[in-house]
């Protein structure tokens, strides 16, 4: 078990980020902006309803869809809607009907709110473990999903699939991936539509193979290295379960992050296209203060490089808010969105 490591000065987490990431953002900037002529402005935002009750009809469904309001109030400018799409197939992969209405209700009250709305197809432990019963079902969910919505909601962002790994290789997603491009660009031509890279702990984004001349595609990866502190005490897993308390803060701990950063900085640079961290929490039995400068670092990283980001997420584990008091978790939104001066 690893020791945990003492807590060290705020000015010191500064200026270890500054020497790091000062090199790249003026880089990264001209890259963003160069990248984003077609691609809508995400800013920062946060994962919902990926577990919840609302897609069969309600049953344990804490999200109440005037969070929403909530959400825009704390400044967040997009919501990462969590669709489990591939449950609600019938025969012949068909989508049901009732829960796409769902659907509907949900991206038009996002849409209502002035918040951008990302439908992200969700099946990752399917697709990782097999890549031919997914190709099937990913392939016809988006043929449905990209008909329904050809014309329809302008701001509306296509992910194509979370989390691509485990058995698919990053040859065969980029098979998968540029199929799945295909079949949305003949209804949805000019729809910002989001790819992940291969979701291993290499983060090899350059392996990812986009077609040349899309520009409205935004490239996306998840972060939560080392997974020992983020994942800590999680119950799911025999192995986090027994893990902690870890801290997270020192010199090493951030130049790794910005480590990992850099490489997908300067692939975007190289590339000229945008960036999208689409999921980076901490499980809640990691030390407060650790989570905080965690989180902190991670998304004022993002922020520097012009990134988009999004928050692993809203309710149920890793939780910014409190569903029970109606209320944000003070020191998370803080970290993640800390006043303006």
């Amino acid at each position: 078990m690893t020791a945990i490591r003492a807590r060290r000065p705020r000015s010191f987490n500064l200026s270890a980020t500054a020497f790091f990431l000062v090199s790249l953002v003026s880089h990264a900037h001209a890259a963003e902006q160069a990248a984003s002529r077609d691609t809508p402005k995400l800013g920062r935002g946060i994962n919902i309803l990926g577990y919840d009750g609302i897609w069969e009809g309600g049953q344990n469904a804490p999200f109440r869809l005037d969070n929403l309001i909530a959400i825009k109030k704390a400044g967040f400018s997009h919501v990462r809607i969590n669709f489990f799409g591939f449950k609600f197939m019938g025969p012949g992969n068909v989508l049901d009907e009732i829960v796409l209405r769902r659907l509907d209700a949900v991206i038009e009250d996002v849409l209502a709110r002035k918040l951008v709305p990302i439908v992200d197809e969700h099946d990752t432990h399917l697709c990782q473990r097999d890549v031919s019963e997914c190709a099937e079902k990913l392939k016809a969910f988006w043929r449905q999903i990209a008909e329904r919505y050809a014309g329809k909601y302008p701001a509306l962002v296509f992910e194509v699939l979370n989390e691509p790994g485990g058995e698919m290789t990053s040859a065969g997603w980029n098979s998968l991936l540029n199929e799945c491009l295909g079949i949305i660009r003949r209804t949805n031509p000019e729809r910002p539509v989001i790819a992940a890279v291969l979701n291993t702990d290499e983060i090899p984004v350059d392996e990812l193979v986009l077609p040349a001349d899309d520009r409205h595609l935004i490239v996306t990866f998840h972060y939560y290295a080392p997974i020992q502190f983020t994942h800590q005490g999680a119950p799911w897993s025999p192995t986090f379960a027994r893990i902690g308390p870890l801290d997270w803060g020192s010199p090493d701990d951030e130049a790794k992050a910005a480590a990992d950063f850099k490489k997908m900085s300067a692939w975007a640079e190289k590339e000229k296209r945008p960036v999208y961290l689409g999921e980076f929490g901490v499980y809640e039995r990691a030390p407060s203060d650790g989570r905080q400068r965690y989180l902190s670092f991670v998304a004022r990283s993002a922020d520097r490089l012009g990134w988009a980001w999004a928050y692993w997420q809203f309710d149920h584990d890793f939780a910014a808010f409190d569903s029970a008091r109606q209320a944000w978790k003070p020191d998370i939104l803080r970290a993640l969105m800390p006043p303006s001066r």
